[in-house]
């Protein structure tokens, strides 16, 4: 790797950690859950490959994911009990509830042509319990337009 390559990594690197810094700061002094693990590979999907995903993808593949992953939780925990702690499997109710999640996300991001990656990972954190119903609703979405916001102000592409 030459010295221009190293530098272009850690700019790419410094990037993806700007475009959490909102997100970041906004979990810091609220104690919101505002940093969760998709946002850092959409992080790195926003800054490592330029111009990047589009908004409309980004924002409607992690809103289908949270949508199919309130789905799924809500379905089961309306047939069964679901354990109290999240990633607790047995019985299998949170594993039957993060497969479909994920049969859903994905069906829901192919047919409306929102494909994001990263948004599994959203519908798994809200179908498995790590993020309640409301804190999935209230904070998801934000902290996702959070990252989205941060781009265009390192792209200098703020609107007036």
């Amino acid at each position: 790797m030459s010295e221009s390559e190293g530098w272009v990594d850690a700019a790419v690197g410094a990037r993806a950690g700007l475009l959490l810094s909102v997100a970041a700061a906004v979990a810091w002094l609220s104690g919101a859950p505002a940093v969760f693990p998709s946002l850092g590979p959409t992080a790195f999907a926003l800054a490592a490959d330029r111009p990047g995903p589009s908004e409309r993808v980004v924002v409607g593949g992690h809103a289908i994911g949270v949508a199919a992953g309130l789905l799924a939780y809500l379905a089961v925990a309306g047939l069964v009990p679901v354990p109290s702690s999240p990633l607790s499997f047995d019985p299998p109710w949170l594993a039957v509830s993060g497969v479909a999640s994920v049969a859903l996300t994905t069906t829901g991001m192919r047919r409306t042509e929102l494909v994001h990656p990263p948004a599994c990972a959203t519908t798994l954190i809200v179908s498995l319990g790590l993020l309640k119903p409301l804190q999935a609703l209230a904070v998801v979405l934000p902290a996702v337009l959070s990252l989205l916001a941060v781009d265009r102000v390192l792209d200098g592409r703020v609107r007036r």
